[in-house]
């Protein structure tokens, strides 16, 4: 097996480690960002360093996520970085993104390189925690990007998209070739951007009734809603709100699927 190593450090599959090298790309992504003075940044998957050493430049402190031991202990002794970081050696599945957030008394703005392996996971995990974020910056496979960013009717359309389209407005930002990397992946990358939409309104179980509906429907998208939803909405339920039962999962807008979850709430 080949074995691949960057700046004396080997790259672990186990962890979709995959670092980012190119200068250009890094200058963009940084204005995309625009980190200011006296926010509270947490990068995820700080890797090398990157992205890191350019955000530390614009910031007092910077909070970073890394599970990889070695990689910690490079950004602890990085010379740019090592008075101004807070690191966290932990999985970003299992951070508490809502207390940290308390402990600083501000919203957060959250960046990272997110591995191939977590994406998905980790952006669910964090509408979790929604309330605290200002924006998010990740680069992203381009198929989960472009899952955030399908419309109905799209083959990319599905539970994500849903999801993420009901908590943020999203944006493409950049295209990023694997070239970009090392070493490179066998997929091209894409960077984003999430800016939450506040729903001040919505049941505290909003999400949960969400992702009930979404996961049923698409789990058997190629079924209709009458059968595919047939063990939480009656058939009835969907004519009352103008859904037709013969479409299927992908030809239901964001609206429509939020209209589903809240009648499952009253239920």
């Amino acid at each position: 097996m080949t074995s691949h190593i960057y700046q004396g450090h080997y790259a672990r599959k186990r962890f979709g480690q995959h670092f980012l090298h190119d200068q250009s790309i890094i200058e963009n992504i940084i204005r995309a960002i625009q980190p200011q003075h006296g926010e509270s940044m947490i990068e995820i998957g700080p890797g090398l360093g990157a992205l890191t050493v350019h955000i530390g430049r614009l910031l007092n402190d910077l909070v970073v996520i890394e599970i990889d031991h070695d990689l910690i202990l490079r950004l602890q002794n990085n010379p740019l970085l090592k008075q101004k970081l807070t690191i966290f050696q932990q999985d970003a599945l299992t951070f508490d993104f809502s207390r940290f957030a308390r402990s600083q008394t501000q919203i957060l703005r959250i960046c990272g390189n997110l591995p191939y392996n977590i994406a998905t996971p980790l952006i669910l995990h964090l509408f979790n925690h929604i309330s605290v974020i200002h924006d998010m910056h990740f680069m992203l496979q381009e198929e989960v990007a472009n899952r955030l960013l399908a419309h109905p009717g799209n083959k990319s359309y599905g539970r994500l998209s849903v999801m993420a389209q009901y908590y943020c407005d999203i944006l493409p930002v950049l295209n990023v070739p694997s070239q970009s990397f090392t070493p490179p992946p066998k997929v091209r990358s894409k960077v984003v951007r999430l800016i939450p939409i506040r729903h001040s309104k919505e049941l505290p179980n909003h999400m949960y009734l969400l992702s009930c509906v979404t996961r049923a429907a698409f789990s058997q998208r190629r079924k209709t809603l009458r059968n595919s939803l047939s063990h939480l909405i009656p058939s009835e339920v969907l004519l009352h709100m103008h859904i037709c039962p013969k479409l299927r999962a992908e030809n239901i807008s964001v609206m429509q699927y939020c209209q589903l979850a809240r009648w499952l709430g009253k239920i």
